[in-house]
């Protein structure tokens, strides 16, 4: 009898290169915004207003930066 188990997931991540990072923070309040405007926050690792989070430089995160480039502050991360 063959044993039937939960397959077993594997993630690969982005290797974080240095010097290759963003640090944004939150500005603005996605209340009264679309949807898509917080559903792109938490998709950057976001949820309130002056919180950071550094993320990989691709472009993928470029353009969500750019969707929601009103409510953000975008640096180089250190």
């Amino acid at each position: 009898m063959v044993e039937q188990g939960k397959a077993k997931r594997t993630t690969k991540k982005a290797p974080a290169a240095a010097g290759k990072g963003i640090r944004i923070t939150q500005i603005g309040s996605p209340i009264g915004r679309p949807d898509w405007a917080l559903a792109t926050l938490k998709g950057l690792g976001l949820n309130k207003r002056h919180r950071s989070s550094v993320v990989v430089d691709t472009p993928a995160v470029r353009g969500m930066i750019e969707r929601v480039k009103h409510l953000l502050r975008v640096e180089a991360a250190s």
